[in-house]
């Protein structure tokens, strides 16, 4: 490890009597991409705190260029130029898009602050990512992928030595990515050691020079990146043999059971129709902006819009979400941390919430929200140590699942998931597709929303396509590709439709 920036040797973490490291030597060298992968709670973001000074090591040693060194906070590590980008956004989401990315580091004019440089420094970082935002605006208004671009123009703006990158392109689109990509190779060829997780083992093979591979806490694999193909990553992360990541796709029934006619969703989605059959899993794909989260927020009454939508031929109340469920059409969000989970509340209190009136008579039955709870556990392979823990605490993937748990305890008919893998590794992916393959196969009627192309196609009997707030076209069968998506997604995006 003598050339290496950053190290760690014989790291072991506990958490009270848990130990979630054991014994982990890792090295970060100047001027390359080292890859950080594994299943969720294989120990990942213990590992990438401990190096960016978030977290106090148990045992071992953390090394800067050789020598033991004790990081008191992330502020000592930043002083270091160690720089860590997180999964979980860490913005002031009052705060405007200027005043995040100088957000301890102001830059000053005599006793006031210097808005006009520091706007001007936040757009030129911001352009260097292709993202236009203004400066001025709060973040609150800016959307998901955007929030991101913020994060790592913040990191760009501070001369990392070190640069941490917590699954930095989960919320991205394949455009976005690609310019993510240049800026990591830009600051490693400026001889900046780069830290990169990701359960996109593309990305993986694309960017990085090696690749460590943890599972369970122990360090199983590491490698040069050219000697890894994809499946020899995902194998060693989940450790057996995944040949198959998506099942067969069931045949959908005759039965419509879901109309959309006409819907507008103003400033976001205009005129958009379609249909849903019983048994079907139905892919909706698109460029980030083209309305898909809007309209189907339109479609369960998470935002007003006009038209018309039919369950089972009958309408329901615009507007409404309780009128949605009640005719057995729910949405499951595509951000679980702020509009999914109550991450401070308990792991029963997160799954009874949405259907909390079935365990609620003079006061809610905490006994039957448990007897649903360990049935949760069960059917979804929710793994927790504790069952009376936050859901905050919970890994990525298990968070999904109880996302999925509370959604499914509603017992809908129609479910809609957006994103529903979204920064989740490659096992628990295949144990959520197995999932919505079974709900088709039982009869419900699944609506799928995903930016990644390959989840879309490898799902869906049937792919609705949105551009610029339209639906630009539908594809079936066969004729369901990446490149007959792209034509479309891009289509109505060429000819500048507006959205009123």
């Amino acid at each position: 490890m003598s050339d290496s920036v950053l190290a760690l040797r014989k790291i072991s973490q506990f958490f009270g009597p848990i130990q979630v490291l054991f014994d982990v030597d890792f090295d970060l060298r100047p001027g390359e991409v080292h890859a950080l992968i594994g299943e969720n709670g294989a120990g990942k973001s213990t590992m990438m705190k401990i190096l960016g000074g978030y977290l106090q090591p148990s045992e071992g040693d953390v090394l800067l260029e050789g020598k033991p060194v004790h990081f008191a906070s992330l502020r000592d590590a930043e002083a270091a130029g160690i720089i860590m980008i997180h999964q979980e956004f860490n913005l002031a989401l009052q705060l405007s898009v200027e005043e995040n990315i100088f957000l301890g580091r102001e830059k000053w004019r005599g006793l006031l602050l210097n808005h006009k440089a520091m706007q001007a420094e936040s757009r030129r970082l911001l352009e260097r990512l292709d993202c236009y935002i203004d400066p001025t605006e709060k973040v609150s208004n800016v959307s998901v992928p955007n929030r991101q671009m913020i994060e790592i123009a913040r990191a760009l703006g501070r001369d990392a030595r070190v640069l941490i990158m917590d699954e930095p392109t989960a919320v991205l689109t394949s455009r976005e990515t690609d310019i993510l990509l240049e800026q990591v190779d830009r600051l490693r060829a400026a001889g900046t050691a780069v830290l990169y997780t990701s359960h996109k083992l593309d990305e993986v093979s694309r960017i990085a020079d090696r690749v460590t591979v943890l599972r369970d806490g122990h360090k199983v694999l590491q490698a040069d990146a050219r000697d890894l193909t994809e499946h020899k990553m995902a194998e060693a992360m989940v450790g057996r043999e995944l040949s198959h990541l998506y099942p067969a796709k069931a045949e959908p029934q005759d039965e419509t059971v879901l109309e959309v006619r006409d819907l507008t969703v103003p400033g976001h989605v205009k005129h958009a129709s379609f249909s849903l059959k019983r048994g079907e899993v139905l892919g909706f794909a698109g460029l980030v902006g083209a309305g898909r989260t809007e309209l189907m927020e339109g479609i369960v009454g998470l935002r007003q819009g006009t038209g018309s939508v039919l369950v089972n031929g009958k309408p329901i109340k615009s507007g409404s979400v309780l009128a949605a469920r009640e005719a057995g059409l729910v949405y499951l969000t595509e951000d679980r941390k702020e509009k999914g989970l109550l991450l401070g509340k308990n792991l029963r209190e997160n799954l009874t919430l949405l259907a909390l009136d079935r365990f609620t008579r003079v006061a809610i039955d905490a006994r039957a929200e448990d007897e649903a709870l360990t049935r949760a556990f069960k059917e979804f392979d929710i793994r927790a140590g504790d069952r009376t823990m936050k859901a905050g605490n919970l890994s990525g993937g298990n968070q999904q699942k109880l996302l999925l748990a509370k959604t499914m305890l509603a017992e809908p008919d129609i479910v809609i998931i957006d994103e529903p893998t979204r920064g989740i590794d490659i096992g628990t992916k295949q144990q959520i597709y197995e999932f919505i393959s079974r709900l088709a196969a039982e009869g419900k009627s699944v609506i799928v929303i995903s930016s990644e192309m390959s989840e879309v196609i490898g799902l869906a009997s049937r792919v609705v396509v949105m551009a610029r707030g339209r639906i630009a076209g539908e594809i079936e069968g066969d004729n369901i590709t990446e490149d007959a998506i792209l034509r479309l997604a891009m289509g109505i995006s060429e000819r500048k439709a507006e959205v009123g």
